[in-house]
């Protein structure tokens, strides 16, 4: 048996997390000959009993698709976290530990506070993130040029985007229907575990989709308003 620790975290209502998480990585196993036992670490990252032929091809693969938490930081090392805390003059990332993105390293994603930059691009808590570490000592970092560009160009298209956590997608599809807006979307994608996309059409408000699903949305919602 090989167990392995995925960047998948267990949040909000955990019972519903876990069973999204097993669903997701029980798909990946489907063609491989392996079995899996799953279980929820202390610090809530989804643990993985792989049992089988292909056990340690299994475990390897799931770290490369999903990611494993460190807690031993390089300088200049790329990680993949969750958004833990937003501040106003920083960002805490987690990713396996906690790094500190503080203000003087924001300047990529232009001017304002942490918290202005969180409400430009609909940054929320649990989304993941890709960084770079700066200072392996004081656990500082931030976010490298692929992550703000992708975050750069959601604000420059010609839709708005609504982000939301703690939600599956079936939750998130049922409340844009049941308010009516099915028509007034593109489609809604998968950033992590229990974290998703929703694009709009190009005549289509974020901040009225916001308005209309929140009350049936249990997680937060992040809007991305077009600078067009």
């Amino acid at each position: 048996m090989v167990t392995v620790k995925l960047l998948l975290k267990i949040y909000g209502s955990k019972e519903r997390a876990f069973h999204s998480a097993e669903v997701l990585v029980s798909n990946e196993l489907k063609e491989l000959d392996a079995s899996a036992e799953f279980s929820v670490s202390d610090d809530n990252w989804l643990m993985v009993d792989i049992n089988g032929e292909d056990s340690e091809f299994v475990s390897n693969f799931l770290i490369q698709k999903f990611g494993t938490p460190v807690t031993e930081l390089a300088r200049n090392e790329v990680y993949t976290g969750v958004i833990d805390q937003i501040h106003d003059n920083e960002f805490i990332v987690d990713v396996g530990t906690l790094v500190s993105i503080p203000q003087k390293n924001l300047a990529i994603l232009g001017s304002g506070t942490a918290n202005q930059i969180a409400t430009r691009f609909g940054i929320i808590k649990h989304l993941p993130v890709k960084i770079q570490i700066t200072d392996e000592k004081a656990k500082l970092g931030a976010f490298t040029k692929p992550q703000a560009d992708i975050w750069w160009n959601w604000k420059k298209s010609e839709q708005d985007r609504v982000i939301a956590n703690s939600v599956t997608r079936s939750e998130l599809k049922a409340a844009i229907k049941k308010t009516g807006h099915a028509r007034d979307i593109y489609g809604i994608e998968r950033l992590g575990l229990m974290e998703h996309m929703i694009t709009c059409r190009e005549k289509t408000d974020g901040p009225g989709i916001v308005a209309a699903i929140g009350r049936l949305v249990k997680g937060d919602l992040g809007v991305i308003r077009t600078s067009n």
